[in-house]
């Protein structure tokens, strides 16, 4: 299974271990907001709250491009404030498994 199709399943079914399976040990996070990084378990953390929120909502949800050493995804998200931003995410895949992911996003009317 590729790893967006197994990431869109754990989320589907909000099985936050699933989607953690999907994430290498070393994997980092990288936010465009402020170009701050998170390792695994902070990132975890950041995604099992927006997963299990009604505020934190992706649309549209799609993979642009997959092979075995990187991924680009696509989507909009809706914020707790009312905002929607198209997200745009390149994934760095090393043996199976996301090893750092980098967002950027545009903030939408």
């Amino acid at each position: 299974m590729s790893v967006y199709k197994a990431q869109e399943a754990a989320r589907e079914a909000n099985d936050m271990e699933a989607y953690a399976a999907t994430l290498h040990d070393d994997y980092q996070f990288i936010m465009h907001l402020d170009n701050s990084k998170k390792n695994k378990e902070e990132a975890m953390e950041m995604f099992t709250f927006m997963m299990n929120s009604d505020d934190f909502v992706t649309h549209e949800s799609r993979c642009l491009y997959e092979s075995s050493e990187a991924m680009v995804t696509h989507g909009v998200m809706s914020f707790p404030d009312g905002t929607r931003e198209a997200v745009l995410a390149f994934h760095e895949i090393k043996d199976g498994q996301v090893i750092r992911m980098e967002t950027g996003a545009t903030l939408l009317p």
